[in-house]
């Protein structure tokens, strides 16, 4: 079909182009034969004068031209697949949905985790697809390509909508029999101890105490690091390695591991745990309606005051 010279087609064309930037596994996520997928691109190009592609080894690079297309392909495939597509009107009870959310183990196990409980009560049909925190997570934003993040803050953008859902605050932690972890560190003795600390992602990014507690001339001494902080515990017990983690977190764990917290050297400002939805989904039914759960559940959670005062071993 074709609307004002361009066959529409093509827009299913570009979009899995983008999302694969490779033509042979462009192809097969469409069911299309990889000659007709070099015939597709070539009347791309055509129609839009412009290379779109470059190749560089077997992944194709895209031209300015092709990423400014992608936003809006992206967004009018969706808004015919949500709008015209999906006819029927959603219904949590019988949905099959499945959404994709990137989040941290941490928000895994102090608040999603009553999330997948909730639903598999009121929407047993509906499924998860819990994701590792990701390099570029905007663009998967801006493709639709997951239903949300949940992060801090400070690490979310401006371009696309979010609702605040809990605070929360990093404490330092060490093993229970750790004899040279003090009642209260000075900042020379916490950077000088041997330290289990977390990076994200292939680009390996920083834990947000590094935004909050150390300026760029300040170095801990890092001796071990993991992908997740349910790691960090494993890595201190027995050993005189100190962390720095959620509270939440650590109270969690502490009913198992023979954890204890202590203060951090410079007192830190909580930080804010956010839901991002694509900009793409805002009016969907079933985005709407998971927004929804996610801020009443997070509504339910214990304050940072009650989590502190809750007992623990010692």
């Amino acid at each position: 079909m074709r609307f004002k010279g361009l066959d529409l087609n093509l827009l299913v064309v570009l979009d899995a182009l983008m999302t694969q930037r490779n033509l042979t596994a462009a192809a097969r996520s469409i069911n299309l034969s990889q000659p007709a997928m070099s015939a597709a691109l070539a009347r791309l190009r055509a129609y839009f004068r412009d290379e779109l592609f470059t190749m560089s080894g077997r992944e194709l690079v895209a031209t300015p031209r092709a990423e400014g297309l992608a936003a809006p392909v992206r967004e009018a495939l969706v808004h015919i697949q949500r709008s015209i597509i999906s006819r029927d009107a959603f219904n949590p009870a019988r949905s099959t949905r499945r959404f994709k959310i990137i989040l941290s183990d941490f928000t895994t196990v102090v608040f999603f985790r009553k999330v997948v409980d909730r639903i598999a009560r009121d929407a047993p049909g509906v499924t998860f697809e819990l994701l590792p925190v990701a390099d570029d997570p905007d663009r998967l934003l801006r493709r639709g390509e997951v239903d949300f993040l949940i992060l801090p803050e400070v690490f979310l953008s401006n371009a696309h909508p979010k609702a605040t859902l809990f605070e929360e605050t990093l404490v330092c932690v060490g093993c229970r029999s750790n004899k040279q972890l003090p009642a209260q560190l000075t900042f020379e003795r916490y950077a000088s101890m041997g330290h289990v600390a977390v990076r994200f992602g292939r680009t390996r990014k920083p834990l947000i105490e590094e935004r909050f507690l150390l300026e760029p001339r300040q170095k801990r001494r890092i001796e071990v690091v993991v992908q997740n902080f349910s790691m960090i515990p494993p890595m201190l017990v027995g050993t005189k390695r100190i962390g720095t983690m959620p509270q939440r977190l650590v109270k969690h764990l502490e009913n198992t591991m023979p954890l204890r917290i202590v203060e951090l050297p410079l007192p830190l400002p909580t930080f804010t745990e956010v839901v991002q939805w694509p900009a793409l989904h805002n009016t969907d039914p079933a985005s709407i309606w998971m927004r929804e759960i996610l801020i009443q559940e997070a509504s339910r959670m214990p304050s940072l005051h009650e989590t502190i005062r809750r007992p623990s071993r010692s």
